[in-house]
């Protein structure tokens, strides 16, 4: 039944982006009159549609996609002397049109953010943001740095008190690259260096965790912490008697303990209760290891309230920007390979995030779908061939030529473009699977 849902929702999902993306090429194609022949949602054969005036709308087999089917928008089309075909206009009408798609999925972006924010904007209080350690990896990069539990970062590269979330950016696409930390231990200072190790799950780790109450956000069903009697919201205060401040401490334990029984101290309605439970050796998320079947976050203090559209627009623009940098580090840190390429989710993996941002509310959907029209049309604007941005680019170029390029350089950016697409959706897939398939 989840498997539906995760699908469904996955369809909601890349409908509305692909829709918004290609309706951005379509209404600049047509205002600039081009004729458009074909305006498809998906790839490959025709499912069903209808044609209204001169254009034929569509539902294709592969819905990884779409396409706007443009009169001459190839130099071998028949009717590339059209008047009203795309390779008839200026060039700068072209890139117009080819920017027009990624343009709207930033529009998107900004705007499901703005109107979330004006309904619900939740910021995390203060005190939670405070860059205070609450567990150290064994012989992890922070541990190797003399950082402990408790510690807290009072500088990072420069800046002043840093927060969680500038700690945890920073480690995320920081692999391979020092850290100059400033650590605060029983009011004493000292200064030390963290280089973060590439990651297959998160990108670049440090072997830290933020210090905080933890709760947990899932129980797996069949799994023994349902067994036990471990309920959704459970507050997490210690485990054979060590006490929890943090998602990696109580993770670490549940690993480790070999099969033993573990001692779990829970807080529930206000009322400590204590209960066993024995680990069984499984692959829920990741590799196989001990585990209870629980899915544990820090309990965050949010404060809930409503921006005016003013504000919320302003907070939209921001946080979209903060993401647009983001995921260039990433892409950066994949490219430099910094990063591990396995960090990148492909359709089944963006179908379970789906389902699951759906699961927990419209709130976490639609930011999803923010974050992901933003992250498309950062992908679709970079010089690859066959995306948008390498039309753009080989536009500007030819401007700056003053002339066309060959029919042969163009043929051969073609074909180079949509192999490696084809590879990369191939690599993805295959990633997604090496994710739910038990390891060998």
């Amino acid at each position: 039944m989840q498997v539906f849902e995760n699908v469904i929702w996955w369809l909601v999902l890349i409908g509305v982006m692909i829709l918004i993306h290609e309706l951005g090429h379509f209404w600049a194609a047509r205002y600039f009159d081009v004729k458009v022949e074909t305006f498809s949602f998906g790839f490959g054969p025709r499912l069903f549609g209808f044609r209204r005036g001169e254009t034929e709308y569509k539902i294709s087999l592969l819905l990884l996609g779409g396409y706007v089917k443009m009169t001459g928008e190839q130099p071998s089309d028949e009717n590339i002397s059209d008047p009203r075909s795309f390779l008839a206009k200026p060039r700068w009408q072209r890139a117009i049109i080819a920017f027009a798609g990624p343009f709207m999925n930033m529009v998107l972006a900004v705007g499901l953010l703005t109107g979330l924010f004006m309904v619900k904007y939740q910021k995390i209080a203060d005190e939670d943001m405070q860059a205070v350690i609450g567990h150290v990896t064994p012989n992890s990069p922070a541990a190797k740095a003399g950082i402990q539990d408790g510690d807290r970062i009072v500088k990072l590269d420069g800046k002043n008190n840093p927060n969680w979330e500038d700690v945890g950016l920073k480690t995320v696409t920081g692999a391979y690259q020092p850290m100059y930390l400033t650590i605060e231990r029983n009011g004493k200072r000292f200064d030390t260096v963290v280089t973060p190790v590439a990651s297959d799950r998160t990108g670049g780790s440090a072997g830290w965790d933020e210090k905080g109450e933890v709760q947990f956000a899932a129980i797996e069903p069949g799994y023994p912490a349902e067994k036990a009697g471990l309920k959704k919201g459970d507050q997490l205060v210690s485990v054979d008697g060590q006490p929890i401040h943090s998602v990696s401490k109580f993770q670490e334990l549940t690993r480790n303990s070999g099969g033993k029984e573990l001692q779990i101290e829970i807080l529930r309605n206000g009322e400590r209760q204590d209960v066993t439970v024995k680990p069984v050796y499984a692959k829920l998320d990741g590799p196989p290891r001990w585990m209870i079947g629980v899915g544990p976050q820090q309990k965050l203090k949010l404060i809930t309230t409503r921006l005016s559209l003013p504000d919320a627009l302003d907070e939209s623009l921001r946080q979209n920007a903060k993401d647009a940098v983001l995921f260039g580090q990433v892409i950066r840190g994949i490219v430099e390979r910094r990063m591990s390429p396995k960090t990148i989710a492909g359709p089944i993996g963006i179908a379970q995030i789906s389902g699951e941002a759906a699961r927990e509310g419209p709130s976490a959907f639609v930011m999803l779908m923010a974050m992901l029209s933003l992250q498309l049309a950062i992908l679709n604007l970079l010089p690859i061939p066959i995306l948008d941005g390498a039309t753009i680019l080989m536009l500007f170029v030819e401007m700056i030529m003053q002339r066309d390029l060959s029919l042969n350089v163009k043929d051969a950016v073609f074909k180079a473009g949509f192999v490696f697409i084809m590879l990369l959706l191939a690599f993805v897939i295959y990633n997604d699977i090496s994710r739910i398939l038990p390891a060998g």
